[in-house]
């Protein structure tokens, strides 16, 4: 089974989850066995894992002709594609693109991240996604999240085989209802034309069912997972602390509720003095983060410690007595399992898709501040209730795996192909 996938993020090189569930559902699915994998994305570096999916960047397809010979490709680009694969794209350029800004290898530059112009990239994405389409075999199409959805669309157009779209989160997550009409368009033209539609939690298949107006036949959850950890990371070094540690790890915007943290710190700290709050991320929210912490008095006890990549994530955990998700709407939430792997106790939203797996985490709703700052103590208060947290998570946590997810996942691709 060949399986052409669409990806806007690919690990080591990821702004969100977006890219470690794309990873990890990826190699979920290569474990399974009995399936190729090509994983599309705007722009890879070089250095993404390639033993178990063939990796295409955007960028290093050509939509427009050019007179070039092997070595000049091989300099310009051998360090991420083979030059026999530009070749090959090259012979299925499908019209003339020399109209459209493109370098001397006849391919559009992308950013490879979410810039200002970011529509203008996922248009010039599903245009790349037919010359890709034209050239590489498949049996189902899958494009992860709503910025890939034309291109899944156009290279169903263009191979008549099945769509599956993977939706991990929706404008209505992101926006706290104040839904963009444009990114609201294009998530809905992507679940009227796709074959299937995947959630990663029950919470995201009611709202794609319930405000985009999807039969519920077509919806199906799977819900992501992690992956087993290195003993690298699991026996990450940290400098010696004298005080408790409560971390806020994600994106600070308005889905994650960062201001529900910064308020329940505020109680904790008239209780007790010796906890630090972590609040590790960026976003558009954090100069008012920070204005907020000053407005409660709490500065000297809580740090921002800005956007945390790989070891760096594991190092600061592994430093941490409490780890908290406060979002107001979380598709599923990957970073409490990443948590509870490292046996750190967990808080999460009940407004989240991951509450829909865990038991061993405390389950609060994102708002209930008084409810927050409660758990927070009694974590670090009580050492029962510590380690029971800590030991029944790790547990918990060891049996999530991402292979399951991909065999749920093959399953689709199968009844999809068979009928």
């Amino acid at each position: 089974m060949k399986a052409l996938m669409f990806g806007w993020e690919f690990p080591p090189h990821i702004l969100g989850g977006l890219g470690t569930a794309s990873f990890g559902l990826t190699k979920g699915m290569a474990e399974c066995g009995d399936i190729d994998i090509t994983f599309v994305i705007p722009k890879p570096w070089g250095d993404e894992p390639k033993d178990f999916a063939k990796i295409i960047g955007a960028n290093n397809t050509p939509v427009a002709w050019r007179d070039v010979n092997w070595d000049y490709v091989d300099a310009r680009i051998g360090k991420v594609m083979d030059p026999k694969l530009y070749f090959e794209l090259r012979d299925h350029i499908y019209a003339d693109f020399n109209h459209m800004n493109t370098n001397d290898l006849g391919c559009i530059e992308f950013s490879g991240r979410y810039p200002e112009n970011l529509l203008e990239e996922i248009n010039n994405y599903s245009i790349v996604a037919g010359v890709i389409a034209r050239t590489v075999p498949c049996d189902v199409i899958h494009s992860h999240d709503w910025l890939t959805y034309p291109a899944g669309i156009h290279a169903k157009q263009v191979t008549g085989k099945p769509l599956v779209i993977h939706v991990h989160a929706t404008d209505f997550d992101r926006s706290r209802g104040n839904v963009n009409p444009t990114v609201f368009s294009i998530e809905k033209d992507g679940m009227n034309n796709a074959d299937h539609i995947i959630t990663v939690s029950n919470l995201t298949r009611r709202t794609v069912i319930e405000k985009y107006g999807i039969n519920p036949d077509k919806v199906t959850t799977v819900h992501n997972a992690v992956e087993p950890l290195s003993d690298e990371l699991l026996n990450v070094e940290v400098p010696p602390k004298h005080d408790k540690v409560v971390t806020f790890l994600g994106r600070i915007t308005m889905q994650k509720g960062p201001e529900y943290f910064v308020e329940a710190a505020a109680q904790v700290l008239k209780k007790v003095h010796d906890v630090q709050f972590v609040m590790a991320g960026g976003g558009d929210m954090m100069e008012k983060m920070i204005r907020l912490a000053a407005r409660r008095n709490i500065s000297d006890r809580f740090h921002f410690a800005g956007f945390l990549r790989g070891k760096e994530v594991y190092e600061m955990l592994k430093a941490s007595d409490v780890y908290i998700m406060p979002s107001v709407s979380e598709p599923f939430g990957i970073s409490p399992l990443e948590a509870m792997q490292m046996g750190v106790p967990s808080i999460i939203s009940k407004q989240s898709g991951c509450a829909e797996i865990l038991d061993n985490v405390i389950k609060v709703d994102y708002w209930d501040t008084n409810a927050i700052a409660d758990a927070i103590y009694s974590i670090i208060t009580y050492p029962a209730m510590y380690n029971q947290l800590r030991n029944n998570g790790l547990d918990e946590v060891d049996q999530i795996r991402w292979n399951k997810a991909g065999a749920k996942v093959i399953d689709i691709y199968r009844n999809l192909i068979n009928r």
